[in-house]
C-alpha cells in the first residue's frame, strides 16, 4: 500500500491545533453560491470546522470554486429552520450575534469574541430576518461612513470573523487541540484514505485504524474486507 507523506499528515495535525469548536457562523438564508463559498472559506481560514445555515426552499449549497477546497475541512449542518438551528447552537452555550442594524446594536469589536460565539448573518436582499434578530442575543454593527449603508454579506462575516480571531489570539486560544478524537479520525482518513472510506460506506464497514503515518493498521478490518 502506498506510503503516506508526514508532511501531509503534519499540518492535518496543525489544523486540529487551531480549530475553533466553540466559534461558528450561522447563515440565514444566503443563497447566492459565491456569498455561500466564500463564508465557508473565511470560516475556515480562522479556524472554524462547522458552520450552520438555513436556505430559502429549493436551495441547496453544493459547493463554489471561490471555496478553494475549504468545503472538504468545514462542514455545513442545514437545518429545518431557523428557531431549531438557534436551538442547537444555543444548547452548546454559544452566544448568538447578529449582524444587524437597530437602536441596540453596538460596534461589532466592542464584543468579546473569546467567549463561545456563532455570528448570525442574513440574507443577500433582506439581511438578518426579523425571527433571527429576536433569537439574538445581541446585535453588531460594522460602522461605515459612506453613502452606502450595508455591505456584501460575505464581507461583513469576514470582518467579523477576523476581529474574532485577533481576539482569540491575543488570548492564546490557537495552537491547542481543543477537537474530539473521533472528529479528528474521521478527517484524517477522509484526507488520506478517501478511497477507504468511500468503500466502507458503501458496504457499511467500520472505519480501519490508521497508523502514526495515516495507513492502514489494522488486521482484522482487512479480513472484514477480503470476506465482503
Amino acid at each position: 500500500m502506498q506510503q503516506r507523506s508526514p508532511e501531509r499528515l503534519e499540518k492535518i495535525h496543525q489544523l486540529f491545533s487551531n480549530r475553533q469548536p466553540d466559534l461558528t457562523v450561522f447563515m440565514d438564508e444566503v443563497h447566492k453560491p459565491h456569498n455561500l463559498a466564500a463564508i465557508v472559506r473565511t470560516a475556515d481560514a480562522v479556524g472554524i470546522g462547522h458552520v450552520h445555515a438555513v436556505f430559502p426552499q429549493g436551495v441547496k449549497f453544493s459547493g463554489h470554486h471561490t471555496a478553494s477546497g475549504s468545503k472538504r475541512w468545514v462542514t455545513t449542518h442545514r437545518h429545518p429552520d431557523l428557531a431549531t438551528g438557534i436551538a442547537q447552537v444555543k444548547a452548546q452555550g454559544m452566544q448568538v450575534l447578529a449582524a444587524h442594524f437597530s437602536d441596540a446594536a453596538v460596534d461589532f469589536r466592542n464584543i468579546d469574541y473569546t467567549k463561545p460565539t456563532c455570528i448570525l448573518v442574513g440574507s443577500e436582499l433582506v439581511g438578518v430576518s426579523d425571527q433571527a434578530a429576536q433569537l439574538a442575543d445581541q446585535h453588531v454593527i460594522i460602522p461605515m461612513v459612506g453613502m452606502v449603508q450595508s455591505l456584501n454579506v460575505s464581507v461583513a462575516s469576514a470582518l467579523i470573523l477576523y476581529e474574532a480571531q485577533r481576539q482569540r489570539a491575543n488570548a492564546n486560544m490557537y495552537g491547542t487541540c481543543r477537537m474530539p478524537q473521533e472528529e479528528m479520525d474521521l478527517i484524517i482518513l477522509s484526507s488520506l484514505q478517501p478511497k477507504v472510506k468511500k468503500f466502507c460506506d458503501q458496504h457499511q464497514l467500520r472505519y480501519p485504524q490508521l497508523n502514526e503515518l495515516g495507513d492502514i493498521d489494522d488486521p482484522e478490518w482487512d479480513l472484514l474486507r477480503k470476506s465482503l
